[in-house]
């Protein structure tokens, strides 16, 4: 992790990359604390086009820094700024017959407010208990642990097992 994003191109609509490379996206596990004070929410995204609810993440565009990406995606499909944090893992799968890697940063909110867009028509914000219920792919769900393990003196009001607040 925190390795830096080359020059590879990539992930643009119209990239002209072999279809061996990865296409490269870049998103936040974006958090904030409970309104009501004890622990954390998680900001959740959903898609129309793919009726899924992910982390909010998008393509990297060409000499984009990949940690930069992941901020502006943030904001155009939240509405929300925030302040970056560690990096979390890097989640590779397939999207048709092409690989995608997309590297994860924990980010807390700062501000903004949600508007209803093209790519995301609704947001929550969840405990991570719900967050993992209503994530769509479990890479996505693994992404939660991994938030957590950055935040440990959150990690025991989040909720989690049995007798938790969440």
């Amino acid at each position: 992790m925190g390795r830096t994003a080359g020059r590879e191109g990539g992930g643009a609509s119209g990239d002209r990359a072999p279809a061996t490379r990865p296409v490269r996206a870049a998103g936040c596990v974006l958090w904030r604390r409970a309104p009501a004070g004890e622990g954390i929410e998680l900001a959740l995204v959903h898609r129309p086009k793919w009726d899924d609810w992910s982390h909010p993440k998008g393509k990297v565009k060409p000499r984009e820094d990949a940690r930069a990406g992941a901020l502006r995606e943030v904001l155009e499909e939240t509405g929300m700024t925030c302040a970056p944090g560690p990096e979390l893992p890097t989640v590779r799968y397939r999207v048709g017959a092409r690989p995608k890697e997309v590297r994860y940063w924990a980010a807390e909110a700062t501000g903004g407010g949600f508007v209803p867009n093209k790519e995301v028509d609704r947001l929550l914000w969840v405990s991570p208990d719900v967050a993992r219920e209503v994530l769509t792919q479990d890479r996505d769900k693994d992404l939660v642990a991994a938030l957590l393990a950055t935040l440990p003196e959150r990690a025991g009001d989040t909720g989690e097992g049995p007798g938790g607040n969440g």
